[in-house]
């Protein structure tokens, strides 16, 4: 695996242009502007079309720059749009397909990040594979746990293939945007969990707990709920050996996604390794997007581990 983008199925989202530290994208019928570090190339479109084409902008506020608040800022409403809107995720396999609420929020983001749609394709795939085994011998659902999940369109993906899926953020207001998700898309039985990860795998490691699938979406710093520090480069490893502890030993998979600039994939996997054992079947790559006029953007690499 290299690099991997969004299947053209999903016609609900385009990326249009990107350049001068920006990218515009299509979400359903809106269309935005907003700040992209990686863009270092000059846009194909002028600045004239750009405005013209966008319904909003985001624009930079005063903690830009700082560790931790480097997304903040406000959106600037160029043509009249709702507040929020819905798409859909028709997924290249049978039976995957949902829903997601976009916003807009004072952090640049707008409640889903559309590089992951791979992602979305092998959890859905994995699941399903194990589910279909686990059916086969009379079994449960197998079991997946999504950490720092966000708005949950990895859980959705894991719940349409038949998981019984466990999704934990440390936000509440993020945890009721991903169950509002799964609700608009007409499924069912997600578990809920606003808890500090670190904690929450530590305690299902002295439980003797297992997980058929874990999903792994770590932010370069966070807090807990209750204030707990997250910093990847100093708790990832950490947060590996346990999840070592808690995935099954046959018949799962693991993702492990990193935005952070100073990972790569190959570093990635060997954290897995470290973690796993030097004898796991691993591969690592990257998540990017490709505008219209073949630009492409890299936006995060990926780890994948399967059993």
């Amino acid at each position: 695996m290299q690099i991997e983008f969004p299947g053209s199925q999903w016609t609900d989202y385009e990326i249009i242009d990107t350049g001068d530290g920006e990218k515009l994208e299509r979400y359903g019928n809106v269309v935005m502007s907003r700040p992209e570090p990686k863009a270092l190339w000059r846009k194909s479109l002028s600045d004239a079309e750009w405005l013209r084409m966008a319904y909003t902008r985001f624009r930079p506020g005063a903690g830009f720059g700082k560790a931790g608040k480097e997304d903040s800022g406000t959106w600037e409403r160029l043509r009249q749009m709702d507040d929020q809107w819905h798409i859909c995720y028709p997924g290249a396999q049978s039976g995957l397909r949902f829903d997601l609420r976009l916003g807009l929020t004072s952090f640049k983001h707008v409640g889903v990040f559309p590089e992951q749609a791979p992602n979305w394709e092998y959890i859905y795939s994995q699941s399903r594979r194990i589910a279909q085994s686990f059916a086969s011998e009379g079994r449960g659902k197998p079991k997946v746990l999504n950490l720092f999940a966000y708005t949950g369109a990895a859980s959705l993906a894991a719940n349409s293939a038949g998981a019984d899926v466990t999704h934990l953020d440390s936000v509440r207001q993020v945890v009721t945007w991903a169950r509002g998700n799964m609700e608009h898309s007409s499924l069912e039985g997600i578990r809920w969990t606003v808890e500090d990860a670190m904690k929450f795998v530590r305690r299902e490691a002295r439980r003797g707990n297992k997980y058929q699938g874990i999903i792994l979406d770590p932010p370069a710093y966070g807090h807990g709920p209750d204030g707990e520090k997250w910093k990847l480069d100093e708790c990832i490893y950490e947060m590996l050996s346990h999840v070592a502890e808690i995935l099954s030993e046959e018949r799962s998979f693991l993702v492990l996604n990193l935005y952070s600039n100073g990972f790569s994939p190959q570093l990635g996997e060997s954290l897995l390794r470290e973690t796993f054992g030097h004898g796991i079947k691993a591969e690592s790559g990257e998540l990017g997007l490709r505008d219209r006029f073949g630009k492409v953007l890299p936006l995060s690499i990926v780890v994948r581990m399967e059993r």
